[in-house]
């Protein structure tokens, strides 16, 4: 019916109760995951919330529950967001370590809790990003959290806030400093105007603030340097 072989193995968790009792259809108290996005929610963080607790236990649900669980899903991912992927090699020793140590605390009678605690461990580990990146990644195919899209998309955002661009076109990418992005531009409608003498003293300008400017296709990126 799927098209490819169904789980191996099923199990139910424990009951999700309120904060009066078991959360049931006749009731009418239970979730689902419109419900949720209906009130803004992440069902990833949703996800989040439940795999802090052990399955065999039973989880009481509140929306400040919740609330408190969105928020450190957020967190995480926005530490996540910050490594650079480009910060070293992936360190394979370092990467068989916390690898043991998490399928050790998983093995646990699938205790994911601790292997939610695990990705913190990585973050705080005297490692370089690239290796946090790829534990991350590793542990992330079996919590499924989402984490590295949702922080890859963080930063798509940071960068796109980082840029600012003209009516005509022209682009200025930088550090997100107005001050900086303006001298930038007034740089480029200098030479627009030909005038290339102010051009020059911009440019010397933004150098003895240590500022790099680089001219590319369509426009300018700038670094401290």
């Amino acid at each position: 019916y799927l098209g490819h072989p169904w789980c191996p193995q099923w199990f139910h968790v424990h009951h999700l109760n309120t904060t009066t009792g078991k959360m049931s259809k006749s009731k009418g108290e239970f979730l689902t995951v419109s419900l949720l996005e209906e009130k803004g929610y992440d069902p990833l963080a949703y996800r989040f919330f439940c795999l802090q607790s052990h399955y065999r236990k039973g989880l009481v649900f509140a929306w400040e529950n919740l609330d408190n669980a969105a928020g450190a899903y957020q967190k995480l991912v926005n530490k996540i967001a910050a490594l650079d992927p480009k910060d070293g090699e992936v360190d394979q020793a370092v990467v068989k370590e916390y690898e043991d140590k998490f399928r050790q605390q998983m093995g646990n009678d699938l205790n994911t809790s601790m292997g939610v605690t695990a990705l913190f461990d990585v973050l705080k580990a005297k490692t370089n990003d690239a290796t946090k990146l790829a534990l991350i990644g590793d542990f992330d195919s079996v919590l499924s959290l989402g984490l590295l899209e949702k922080a890859a998309d963080k930063r798509a955002e940071a960068a796109q806030a980082k840029t600012t661009q003209t009516e005509s076109g022209y682009t200025v990418t930088g550090e997100g400093d107005p001050a900086i992005d303006a001298l930038v531009l007034a740089r480029y409608e200098a030479k627009k105007a030909k005038n290339f003498a102010e051009a020059d003293r911009i440019r010397d300008e933004l150098k003895a603030q240590g500022i790099e400017i680089i001219d590319t296709k369509g426009g300018a990126s700038w670094k401290r340097v």
